[in-house]
């Protein structure tokens, strides 16, 4: 970790008791804090303004709140005269500076306040969600729509993200799957890294850039049953190689803030584990910034009949390691100042939450700039430069599924009219996804629309929807902002598959868009069953029927099942942001060639949940692809698949050593060579497998990837260190790291079902 990093927040543990004084400092504006000169002057002025504030004024900047109306809990025009630190879902650059005129014109000490807000895909532009970017495999692309990201944030007055989200998932029923890397640490850890370089920039404070707050520490995404906020019962060694890699890979990048989440971990609520927060995040992670709960999670404590009262359950969340409360409702933590005179925290835990509160404002320079520039930050929004880069993003992360007899790409000198089926498919809210909200205006387009836009001019585009989409029956808190996108839900009838179906017969290619409405997944969205919502499958079939060329455009954040006869072709598109139409047509005409690949596996049913690809060889290992009597137990899709308009072999892996120590590295190579007949992208694919050991390890591993691009009939030598960091893992019965002594084996290939072909041996 560079000086930058290490000097973001240094442990300031030193900060002493709440009645120490310190010489005056000139509160001159600070340089970046890359030097120790530099820290030194931050320390002093945190020092100094810590020896001023009063117990309530301390308390105050250990509150985030939402920026909207809640019954029974106060405005935020009152939650900013109080002097709260931070204000959350505000995102107007007028309103933000009235609010932060109204605290510093009410705050004795002239303490700004720090706005953070949802932005996990994009503001104004609005990129795939992150489930879509994780198929692109490309940390470089990821990084750079973060960056866009950050910056259309920050330059409305947005100096805090809660995002990445880090969640490692391996149950497609929990609805937040939309929202994060799938089910694989190895990559999860590499988008993590990409996404933090991205919103944060090289250090804490590069202009331009927000801080990143990783989230929902830790294993959220384990939720019993794919029910969101449920607990979480996670095995040792579950945790620390699976649930735990992406956000070290986060805090290693210099993310700024921890988000502890909602649920239970093994019986303890995140918020109130001193253990997950002290020992592991700190101590093990080395996590130096400031760690918020999740919203209401500090209430919750008493909902988890964890705490008794809310004087409790502040108590319990500060000294277990939680530095900040969000709350849409009435704040827990406005009882620190009682709890502090009876003794029941210490003053040295609570300015040391209250130091790292305000060394991010200082970081972010709020204390000497706190005003945004709106003309700037209009003119900043949905730049040309982003909305094409929302384009590359969503092409880049469609993942070709399935393409019988070539059908795509589509000929333009053949094709005279497409028809556009499918409620999703004249959606302009749909294609944006989730945590995408109305004030913010962002920029929208229907499939239908981008392709109408975007086809050779002779080729006629015909929209019918066929069916409606369910209403979902629930919301979370934060969807209600988002009302002004709800869609009308009439009863279906046959007469507009009728229609659908006809336009359909008299069309050259069906487009048949399906899928979840965007306000089917995400937080509160978890499904009982991976089918098409509604009649969709009715559609399908009916369409199919025709015997015309179909072509099912999947707009989704998890698996669904497609059940009867199959499509020819299907292009998972994910929800695919403000250009998805744009991207769209492009990868159906073949100008660009789809090469994403799934973060995930793909089970047949519901009933298969869980199924991840790096599972344990269990008894009997050879009937292992009929478990259930009545299903196969193989995947749809294995992890890692995806298709291209070209097809792509691969020579015999080669390794430098046959035999290395522990702590030594060896580079695996492979040559791969585009053998069809046009240029595309690979995603190589580096797996292994630990044959023997002091723990059962898992069939396979992803140790190392690579997005290449070749040109037909290109041959191009792909290498990979396998360092000690890939061979070392958590075991449970040790309670630490080991390398075993074995013969580990070597797949490199197009998905994770690619063949062994190599092996080496780990021997002291």
């Amino acid at each position: 970790m560079g000086v930058g990093k290490r000097a973001s927040l240094l442990a300031i543990s030193w900060l002493l008791a709440a009645s120490a004084v310190t010489p005056a400092v000139a509160d001159a504006p600070l340089e970046e804090v890359t030097t120790a000169r530099a820290q030194r002057q931050l320390d002093a002025r945190i020092r100094r303004l810590l020896a001023q504030m009063t117990p309530e004024e301390k308390a105050a900047q250990l509150l985030t709140a939402a920026g909207m109306n809640i019954a029974n809990a106060p405005d935020h025009d009152t939650r900013a005269r109080s002097g709260v630190g931070s204000i959350f879902f505000v995102s107007k650059p007028a309103e933000i500076n009235r609010l932060q005129k109204l605290a510093l014109d009410n705050s004795r000490l002239k303490i700004p306040i720090l706005f953070g807000y949802d932005v996990l895909h994009g503001l104004k532009t609005v990129f795939p969600v992150p489930i879509g970017l994780a198929a692109s495999w490309d940390p470089e692309l990821i990084e750079q729509t973060q960056a866009a990201a950050a910056g259309e944030a920050r330059g409305v007055g947005i100096g805090w993200v809660f995002g990445p989200m880090l969640d490692v998932t391996r149950d497609p029923r929990w609805g937040r799957i939309v929202e994060g890397p799938g089910e694989d640490p190895y990559l999860a850890s590499a988008i993590a890294r990409a996404q933090v370089r991205g919103l944060q920039g090289p250090q804490l404070g590069t202009p331009g850039r927000v801080v990143a707050g990783a989230k929902h520490f830790a294993g959220y995404g384990a939720g019993s049953g794919g029910r969101d906020y449920d607990e979480a019962n996670v095995s040792d060694a579950e945790l620390w190689n699976v649930y735990l890699p992406p956000f070290r890979a986060a805090i290693d990048a210099g993310a700024g803030n921890v988000m502890a989440a909602y649920m239970p971990l093994n019986g303890i609520p995140a918020a109130g584990n001193h253990w997950l927060l002290n020992d592991v995040l700190r101590g093990q992670l080395g996590f130096k910034g400031w760690v918020v709960s999740d919203n209401q999670a500090v209430r919750n404590l008493l909902t988890h009949g964890f705490a008794r009262d809310r004087s409790d359950a502040a108590e319990r969340a500060l000294n277990a390691g939680t530095d900040m409360e969000m709350a849409t409702g009435l704040s827990n933590f406005q009882e620190l100042p009682a709890s502090l005179s009876a003794g029941r925290i210490s003053g040295k835990r609570l300015n040391e939450a209250v130091a790292r509160v305000l060394a991010v404002k200082f970081r972010l320079g709020l204390f000497d700039h706190p005003y945004v520039d709106e003309k700037a930050a209009s003119d900043g929004l949905a730049s040309r430069e982003s909305l094409d880069l929302a384009v590359r993003a969503a092409e880049r992360s469609a993942v070709l599924l399935r393409n019988e007899n070539g059908l795509l790409p589509l000929d333009r000198t053949k094709i005279h009219s497409i028809a556009v089926i499918g409620p999703l498919g004249g959606s302009t809210r749909d294609p944006a996804g989730p945590w995408v909200f109305a004030e913010n205006e962002p920029v929208l387009q229907s499939l239908a629309d981008g392709l109408r836009q975007n086809v050779a001019n002779g080729i006629e585009v015909s929209y019918a929807p066929g069916v409606t989409m369910p209403r979902r029956l629930i919301g979370s808190p934060i969807e209600m902002m988002d009302r002004q996108y709800s869609r009308p839900a009439p009863a279906d009838d046959d007469s507009g598959i009728a229609q659908a179906t006809a336009l359909a017969r008299s069309s050259d290619v069906a487009i048949l868009v399906l899928g979840e409405g965007q306000n089917m997944i995400g937080e509160m969205g978890s499904r009982s069953s991976l089918d098409l919502p509604g009649r969709q499958q009715d559609l399908l079939d009916s369409v199919l029927a025709t015997g015309k060329p179909v072509v099912v455009v999947l707009m989704n954040g998890r698996p669904l099942t497609l059940r009867g006869n199959l499509p020819p072709a299907i292009l998972e598109l994910w929800y695919p942001g403000s250009q998805g139409g744009t991207a769209l047509s492009r990868l159906l005409f073949g100008d660009a060639v789809p090469g994403g690949k799934l973060p995930y596996t793909w089970p047949r049913s519901a009933g298969q949940i869980p199924t991840f690809y790096a599972h344990l060889t269990t008894h009997d290992p050879k009937g292992s692809e009929r478990r259930y009597w009545d299903d196969p137990s193989s995947p749809v899709y294995p992890f890692g698949f995806g298709l291209s308009y070209t097809t792509f072999s691969y020579k015999a892996v080669q390794l430098d050593h046959s035999t290395i120590r522990p702590g030594a590295s060896l580079t695996t190579s492979v040559q791969v060579t585009n053998s069809g007949p046009r240029a595309g992208d690979e995603v190589v694919q580096l797996y292994l497998h630990q044959r023997s050991g002091s723990s059962a390890r898992p069939v396979r591993e992803l140790k190392g990837f690579r997005r290449i691009h070749l040109d037909a009939g290109e041959t191009r030598t792909v290498s990979f260190e396998i360092s000690p960091e890939q061979l070392r893992y958590w075991n449970a019965a040790a309670r630490d790291w080991m390398i075993d002594n074995s013969t580990f084996d070597v797949a490199i290939g197009t998905d994770s079902m690619a063949p062994f072909s190599a092996s080496f041996n780990v021997e002291r």
